[in-house]
């Protein structure tokens, strides 16, 4: 890892130590940032997309689960397939597509396609870079798309879809993964958005790292530039840069409002009670409008000790319990959320600030 980046995660590192444990990693995080951090000491940060820790939390892909980083596994089920595949090249190309996730990919991007609405924010234009080395992009179009734009993209067209004119100018996002919405919201100068994540250490390095290589480091802000400031101006942080990174503890430090809060699925790895205390910041904030993606039924629950799942799950009526101030728009699973296999559903949640 690059110098400046491992003293960068060291210094948030030692500060998290330090706060209070209501902003630091819950049961499921805790796992998941040190599995991370462990690949990311040992192969760094150039590829990370690609690391096997990564592709399990916060880089989703429309591989089968676990294939994703077994490249080796996936060649061979695909070889053993396509044997007993009638020689027909349709069958072959269809099994293809199936196997990479490319088929679902393309469902999702038709569904984009068809919702997007040509107004703020501006996104049908939307194209993923490669940093981080990624598998599984789709391309079409001449535009590159991972899963994780694709979800950002669908919960935009869900939220455009409820409400005609959705504000964006500053957008405050908690557990932002790699960055996408920020890159989704900056590509585009109509948006005119500055975009706010607020992330674990090991998950904030890897989005300033991404924000950065994609658009300078003279318009996303990192930790260290606020890292002594009691209290942090959203508006004139506004006028210098595009974008800051923050880590969960400097979220009370934060002044101003914003527009729209997000969340995509990392709320539902935590327990209730940190995430009803973020949400009471979100409040405080004053975001006009709340957009949640996570599993309507909770996640499932850690079996032992040691074992990936949550303590106690956070369901969709956690939410509506957790934002008094405000109502709820709408809810969707299909078409922009995500009805699975096993029962445990992604729904898209709109909730507006009351008067």
């Amino acid at each position: 890892m690059h110098v400046e980046l491992k003293s960068l995660l060291e210094s948030m590192e030692a500060d998290m130590s330090t706060a209070d444990a209501l902003y630091q990693p819950t049961y499921y995080w805790k796992i998941c940032v040190d599995r991370m951090r462990a690949e990311l000491e040992q192969h760094g940060i150039e590829g990370f997309r690609s690391l096997p820790s990564a592709l399990a939390h916060v880089v989703p892909t429309y591989f089968f689960a676990d294939l994703a980083s077994d490249q080796e596994a996936f060649a061979a089920l695909s070889s053993k397939l396509h044997d007993q595949l009638p020689e027909r090249e349709k069958n072959h190309i269809w099994l293809d597509d199936f196997l990479s996730g490319r088929s679902q990919a393309m469902a999702d991007y038709r569904t984009h396609i068809a919702g997007a609405i040509d107004r703020r924010p501006f996104t049908r234009d939307a194209s993923e870079s490669d940093v981080g080395k990624p598998i599984g992009q789709l391309e079409v179009d001449g535009r590159r798309y991972s899963r994780s734009m694709l979800n950002y993209l669908l919960g935009l067209d869900f939220a455009k879809q409820c409400v005609d004119d959705l504000p964006v100018d500053t957008v405050l996002e908690i557990g932002g993964g790699f960055g996408t919405l920020g890159e989704i919201l900056l590509q585009d100068s109509r948006n005119d958005s500055f975009y706010i994540d607020v992330d674990l250490p090991t998950t904030a390095l890897l989005s300033t790292y991404y924000l950065r290589q994609v658009f300078g480091s003279d318009r996303v802000a990192a930790y260290d530039a606020t890292r002594e400031t009691e209290s942090i101006d959203i508006a004139r942080v506004r006028k210098a840069q595009q974008a800051m990174i923050l880590c969960p503890w400097q979220l009370p430090r934060l002044v101003g409002q914003v527009d729209l809060f997000v969340n995509f699925i990392s709320f539902q790895e935590m327990e209730p009670d940190v995430v009803a205390n973020y949400l009471a910041q979100v409040d405080r904030l004053a975001a006009k409008y709340v957009l949640l993606r996570n599993i309507r039924e909770g996640r499932e629950v850690a079996r032992e000790k040691g074992a990936l799942g949550v303590i106690d799950p956070v369901t969709s009526g956690h939410y509506d319990e957790m934002l008094p101030g405000y109502d709820l728009v709408d809810c969707n699973v299909i078409p922009f959320g995500f009805a699975t296999v096993d029962g445990f559903h992604s729904e898209l949640r709109l909730f507006a600030r009351r008067g």
